[in-house]
């Protein structure tokens, strides 16, 4: 049977919870709808996280951003769903969510959620990775 999304996070331990490190992701093909137009939004969806005693598996993560595709949602409210989602599976020490979406109607919209306190370095490369990615 082919892969269906899904909306279940799946964890797994974090392999060295005494230790803090920075988890990050950037799916560059997320798709929503437009709840005022039936039209698709495309976005790119970066998350950045530390984590605390777990980690989420990708191919769930992969699955639950594909559950959005048919949906429709205002880009602020999916980015929050993203975000409270994440926060309730991991508890992470700190989180950062981007919603990037595309120019629609010349306008391009990015919302950005945050959670505890990103170190200096870290911060760094997430602006970093912000200008070099997809």
């Amino acid at each position: 049977m082919p892969t269906q999304p899904q909306r279940n996070l799946e964890t797994f331990p974090n392999p060295r919870p005494g230790r803090e490190y920075e988890i990050s992701f950037a799916c560059p093909e997320f798709t929503c709808v437009c709840p005022k137009t039936g039209q698709p939004d495309f976005a790119i969806i970066r998350i950045w996280y530390c984590p605390e005693q777990l980690c989420v598996e990708l191919k769930s993560l992969k699955l639950y951003l594909w559950s959005y595709r048919n949906e429709g949602a205002f880009h602020e409210e999916v980015t929050h769903r993203i975000f409270d989602d994440l926060v309730a599976a991991l508890s992470p020490r700190w989180l950062l969510i981007e919603g990037d979406f595309y120019v629609r109607g010349g306008i391009h919209t990015a919302i950005r959620v945050g959670k505890g306190t990103i170190p200096d370095e870290s911060q760094e490369r997430i602006n970093c990775r912000r200008s070099h990615d997809v």
